[in-house]
């Protein structure tokens, strides 16, 4: 019986603050994972990077090395555990920051546990796929680990959020990809707004690239195709 058994979840919370990871690391064993903690960021660096782990959880200030460090570092040695950021209430430049060097997710303390734990759920269900070094489809090129995005060459600049669709989207090339797809790979957990806000994106991509670079299939969704020219 035990043979069969569903290996445990693993998880790396690297948390500086010793009442709430060890309240984390209690809560997120009675809910059955494997959890691992470090109080520091050296040692989370080294173990994100020396140790299998599904998902990471991540705060942003820490001693030694920064949360941001340790997640740019992690990307940089293509190690794609999905991360999980921690980041200060109304951290709105530090959210902007954590994705663009590579983090999945991240929640403003303080959080709700529900909502941690769906979110690390969601985040282990995408799981780690290799990504490669850079996406190009037609004219269009997108490098996921310098967060850099170029069109025939010239360098476009897009927000954190733009950024995310439009690799998503070049990574279902070819295929019609419905905005609930969109909405669900690239929004967090707690959105529980309308899907026109895939409308907007794509539409503010669409003037910073070239209006056909996206194409709308009625009824279906949006794909970007490869045999474009």
């Amino acid at each position: 019986m035990d043979s069969c058994e569903t290996p445990a979840v693993r998880v790396l919370v690297v948390e500086d603050e010793v009442r709430l990871s060890a309240a984390l690391k209690r809560g997120l064993e009675a809910e059955g994972f494997s959890v691992d903690v470090a109080s520091n960021g050296s040692d989370g660096l080294w173990m994100a990077t020396e140790q299998p782990y599904d998902v990471v959880v991540l705060d942003i200030m820490l001693p030694g090395i920064n949360g941001l460090k340790v997640c740019e570092t992690m990307r940089a040695k293509q190690i794609w555990t999905p991360v999980l950021m921690l980041t200060a209430k109304d951290g709105e430049l530090d959210e902007t920051e954590a994705l663009e060097i590579g983090a999945d997710d991240f929640l403003s303390k303080p959080f709700s546990y529900l909502v941690l734990v769906a979110r690390l759920r969601a985040l282990v269900r995408r799981g780690a796929g290799p990504r490669p070094v850079a996406l190009s489809v037609g004219a269009i090129t997108l490098d996921p680990v310098r967060r850099v995005c170029t069109s025939s060459g010239i360098p476009v600049e897009l927000t954190p959020r733009e950024f995310a669709v439009l690799e998503y989207l070049m990574r279902r090339a070819d295929e019609v990809v419905p905005k609930g797809d969109i909405l669900t790979n690239v929004w967090d957990f707690a959105y529980d707004g309308g899907d026109n806000v895939v409308e907007v994106h794509v539409s503010a991509l669409r003037r910073k690239l070239e209006p056909a670079a996206i194409e709308t299939i009625r009824g279906g969704g949006y794909r970007m195709s490869t045999a474009r020219s």
